[in-house]
């Protein structure tokens, strides 16, 4: 097995493109080598735990409404073309996700990763909900098959808080300063949201390699 790592945030529109891309191309090679591992990466670390309203978070940033609408047409454009839908007048809060994080986190250790990342991207970007609300985050992984209760007992502690911050603070120590970005087999780091075609050839060359060296 090869592994992929993947940096991300599921308030990240390009991140939830960058998966659907991937997907599309793991449906492509069902023998694929792929171990996926999914790691935190916020977006906004300083984002005050409650979260702040997605309007104003998205004209401070890019400078009033003409500059987020410029900024979310290519958003937009390349979800379209990914087959997803991005419901963004649903989206009413832009939330902290330290939290998702770490739900995240504890759903790895039940090999449950990615539903839960699947999960966080339909609740935020299609339904517009609030994945840093602890109830929220309880009922997502009711749906991936974790156990709710036990999840919202750990959200009202500080299990795994550290751990994440510390990761985040790697990655970025590791020079990753967007997500989404993979990293494969330990070595080559794949920034952005990458088509569908370049996974295709990056297992195809894994499996030649594979083969080459068993021949």
């Amino acid at each position: 097995m090869v592994k992929l790592d993947i940096m991300s945030d599921p308030i990240c529109p390009w991140c939830y493109i960058g998966k659907a891309n991937l997907d599309r191309a793991l449906a492509q090679r069902p023998d694929h080598p792929f171990l996926i591992t999914w790691h935190p990466f916020q977006l906004n670390p300083d984002m005050p735990k409650s979260g702040m309203d997605r309007r104003t978070y998205l004209e401070t940033k890019f400078g009033g409404k003409d500059g987020a609408v410029r900024a979310y047409a290519p958003v937009v454009e390349h979800a379209e073309a990914a087959g997803l839908t991005i419901n963004l007048d649903a989206i009413k809060k832009t939330p902290n996700t330290i939290d998702a994080h770490r739900l995240i986190h504890w759903a790895g250790i039940e090999q449950k990763q990615t539903p839960v990342v699947d999960a966080l991207f339909q609740a935020y970007f299609v339904d517009g909900r609030d994945i840093g609300d602890s109830d929220t985050l309880a009922d997502i992984a009711d749906s991936a098959g974790l156990d709710a209760s036990v999840v919202l007992r750990l959200l009202a502690t500080e299990e795994d808080l550290k751990d994440i911050v510390d990761r985040d603070a790697a990655a970025r120590g590791m020079g990753v300063n967007s997500v989404p970005t993979f990293i494969v087999g330990s070595q080559h780091a794949v920034p952005g949201a990458q088509p569908t075609e370049l996974w295709l050839k990056v297992m195809d060359d894994l499996a030649e390699q594979e083969a080459a060296l068993n021949a």
